[in-house]
């Protein structure tokens, strides 16, 4: 009877044993899912995506190095960096001393040059009236007209290097060719230049554009009709709206960006060449939504997100669509196109660590 009894009680401890073993199994895993804190995003579907903004500078469509037509030592410079030029103005000048030797040079060789004319003339005429009393051979007569022949063609070529020689004179005067600004100073007084160095830069302030590098990656998403707001660094508050007129053929070798030249439509006197600009597109597309590229699931071919419940108290994942890279944009966000809906909250930080149905807590005490 005794015996019977002491089986019971074992029995009895050995289930209590495995009762207690189950419930601590049962805390650790417990423990080992914790409600997880987790940053999100509310969904809000737009229809429109900013391009930009891209920085860049306000500078003249036309411009023009100015350099004398001839080589010589600069004498005066009379305009300097900022300075408004008429058309006709002087802007320099250079030493006179040796061309005006060569044109004195050029007025006495076509003074030599008429009076061998002259002569030579004499000459002909009196050896004809000779020739008509039969006094000389006509080879005689030949000859005198052949000087004579010759002596105006020397007088002619007297006469153009007279004319080359004043218009050297002129030279020495640099001088604008239209009325503008003058925005660099290449050549400093006394200093000894060649034919066609640059001495100045001018440019016509009434026809500006905003010049701006964009990455060669977006160059490609450019709308053929687009138009940009360009608005000032300095007062945002001021902009004005232009459309791409040239893209540069080849990317800048150590940024990989493409110069974008943007006419103006009537800008205001507030952009001044040389300013600083912010340059943004904002383009039409269809109902996307952005999010932080954190929020982003891969796994082999598979795009997911997670979206926390409408108790904001688990997450479940769920395919979307990512849209072409070209059409993200421009901050690093990328456009989802299909699989949310408006007012659905996604998880945006710590994507990789969740797992299907987690408890979560919302970070910020959303619900």
């Amino acid at each position: 009877m005794k015996a019977h009894t002491y089986l019971a009680l074992s029995l009895v401890a050995a289930a209590l044993a495995a009762c207690n073993g189950h419930g601590e199994e049962g805390g650790e895993a417990a423990a080992a899912a914790p409600i997880r804190p987790v940053l999100t995003q509310v969904v809000v579907p737009s229809d429109t995506v900013m391009f930009g903004p891209f920085a860049g500078t306000i500078e003249p469509r036309y411009q023009a190095q100015l350099g004398f037509q001839i080589p010589g030592r600069m004498v005066a410079r009379d305009v300097t960096i900022g300075d408004l030029v008429t058309r006709g103005q002087r802007l320099a000048a250079l030493d006179t001393i040796v061309t005006r030797f060569d044109l004195t040079r050029a007025e006495a060789d076509l003074a030599d040059a008429k009076a061998q004319a002259e002569n030579a003339e004499a000459a002909e005429a009196r050896t004809r009236r000779l020739m008509s009393g039969n006094s000389v051979a006509q080879a005689t007569l030949d000859q005198a007209v052949a000087k004579r022949e010759t002596a105006r063609a020397r007088v002619d070529q007297a006469l153009s290097s007279l004319q080359k020689a004043r218009d050297q004179m002129g030279y020495t005067e640099l001088k604008a060719e239209f009325d503008g600004v003058v925005t660099q100073r290449l050549a400093e007084v006394g200093q000894v230049l060649t034919a066609g160095q640059g001495v100045v830069t001018v440019a016509r302030p009434d026809v500006r554009e905003a010049v701006v590098d964009i990455p060669e990656v977006y160059v490609g998403a450019l709308p053929a009709d687009g138009v940009f707001t360009v608005a000032l660094q300095s007062a945002p508050e001021l902009t004005a709206r232009g459309r791409v007129r040239e893209i540069a053929p080849l990317a800048e070798s150590g940024t990989r960006s493409k110069r974008i030249r943007i006419s103006l439509d009537q800008p205001g006197p507030a952009f001044r060449l040389g300013a600083t600009i912010n340059v943004s597109l904002m383009r039409n597309v269809s109902p996307t939504v952005l999010l932080p590229a954190s929020a982003l699931l891969e796994d082999g071919g598979r795009r997911s997100v997670w979206v926390v419940s409408a108790d904001g108290k688990s997450v479940s994942r769920r395919d979307v669509t990512v849209a072409a890279a070209r059409d993200n944009a421009e901050d690093g966000r990328i456009a989802v196109v299909d699989g949310l809906k408006a007012g659905e909250r996604v998880v945006v930080a710590g994507v990789h660590v969740l797992k299907e149905g987690q408890a979560v807590r919302l970070a910020n005490g959303a619900v």
